[in-house]
């Protein structure tokens, strides 16, 4: 399947008082014109604290971080509900002999925690990085060890937790321990 092509995955929503509603979770690039939306998870500071993305303060900045970091990218895309973008999810593949490796990284907008979103996306972006890059055998992320919530995700959808790196990666003014997980092509994703 196309790399650009959607992927849909339904979600059911409890509102209370009311019947239950689906959430469409789709996957696709990121365009210039999600900058406004993109900005609500890159500029709150508390959605983006366990990420390498500086956090963003205008759409200027929006703007110019899809263009010269997202759409060159092989595979970033807009975690959408209803086509409005609320996050993204990357898989970016290593290179020359080293193309059997990819990292996965995600991040959505606060009002979206704790739906199951995340989890939804990341299981579709899965799906579609290994038949987008057919070299693909191992898929890692790291998480610093108070993500509580990345790392469920991650569990959910069959991640093996590796280990702890002390000491390993430099994020917003400290350097962090961090939890190394992994799936291979041959696990399965539940």
């Amino acid at each position: 399947m196309p790399i650009g092509k959607q992927l849909k995955q339904k979600k059911k929503k409890k509102k209370k008082g009311k019947k239950k509603s689906s959430l469409e979770i789709t996957l696709r690039p990121l365009r210039i014109t999600d900058a406004e939306d993109f900005l609500k998870y890159a500029g709150d500071e508390e959605a983006t604290k366990f990420t390498r993305l500086r956090t963003l303060t205008s759409k200027e900045e929006s703007i110019s971080y899809i263009q010269s970091y997202c759409i060159p990218h092989p595979y970033c895309r807009s975690i959408c509900i209803n086509d409005c973008c609320i996050g993204f999810v990357s898989i970016k593949p290593e290179k020359g002999e080293d193309r059997c490796r990819a990292h996965l990284g995600y991040g959505i907008a606060r009002e979206y925690w704790n739906q199951g979103i995340t989890t939804g996306a990341v299981k579709i972006a899965i799906s579609q990085g290994f038949q987008a890059f057919p070299d693909l055998v191992r898929m890692k992320t790291f998480v610093e060890l108070q993500n509580i919530a990345s790392q469920r995700v991650l569990e959910k959808r069959g991640f093996q937790k590796e280990g702890v790196l002390r000491k390993f990666g430099y994020n917003k003014g400290a350097i962090q321990d961090l939890i190394l997980y992994s799936l291979l092509s041959t696990d399965p994703i539940p």
